[in-house]
């Protein structure tokens, strides 16, 4: 089995405050990029094994091995092979881990026949990290709480081209919110995001931009950059490090 995990922009991240367990809530939009992914290779086979080929990633358990050990403690699967050919980069914003882990759930969930519905599925997901859910439905959605909650949207962004410029830089997420001061935005994301594209300019803003940037300056120069070359809207994804931009086909 073959599966094909891509990547996520986040249009717009608003840190609304840090909650009493310690996690931070957002608002967010999660759009789903085709055009940036994984190659995942799961067999069945006599012994577990987890093979891992191009970017590197860090070492520890990956979230594929956790994903196939979460459903086999509750279900009485076979071992198999997992194969990462890993090209979605690591600490860029783009979700890659998180896409890695939710369809390795969805191709488990195939090929042993265990008949897990959506629903289910995203319950299994959200043990392996926040982001998770958001690819087992795998379209647009209003992100808020921790990332567990999502809401489908109807936003359909086909007819742009998506740029994405990924620098190299890493940026853990704990660097991303030591620098941000959570605040509630005048205008809520929900009501922004329908906006048209050419006024998100200014409007749906990422809160971390702001101490990234500071920090990174290549970064805002890629940013000012894109809109120098035609783009309608540009942003850093997640905590960075990506850059991406919207332009005319």
């Amino acid at each position: 089995m073959i599966l094909f995990p891509h990547a996520k922009i986040n249009i717009g991240l608003n840190i609304l405050g840090k909650r009493e367990d310690g996690y931070h809530g957002i608002s967010s939009i999660f759009y789903p990029v085709k055009q940036c992914y994984d190659v995942l290779e799961i067999t069945e086979q006599q012994h577990f094994s987890f093979v891992k080929k191009g970017i590197d990633i860090p070492k520890g358990e990956n979230l594929c091995e956790k994903a196939f050990h979460l459903l086999k403690k509750d279900f009485s699967i076979s071992n198999v092979a997992i194969q990462l050919h890993k090209h979605i980069p690591i600490g860029a914003g783009l979700g890659g881990g998180s896409a890695d882990a939710a369809l390795t759930l969805m191709g488990l969930n195939q090929l042993f026949e265990l008949e897990l519905n959506k629903t289910q599925l995203k319950k299994y997901a959200l043990q392996l990290g926040a982001d998770c859910p958001f690819f087992i439905d795998d379209r647009p959605a209003l992100v808020e709480g921790i990332g567990e909650k999502l809401s489908p949207i109807d936003l359909d962004l086909s007819v742009f081209e998506i740029r994405l410029v990924m620098p190299g830089i890493h940026i853990s997420t704990g660097e991303a919110y030591a620098g941000v001061s959570p605040k509630i935005p005048e205008n809520p994301l929900r009501e922004l995001i329908k906006l048209p594209i050419e006024k998100w300019k200014g409007k749906i803003k990422n809160d971390f931009e702001k101490s990234i940037f500071i920090k990174h300056p290549k970064l805002q120069s890629i940013k000012e950059q894109l809109y120098k070359e035609g783009a309608i809207y540009a942003a850093m994804s997640g905590s960075g490090s990506t850059i991406y931009g919207f332009f005319e086909k």
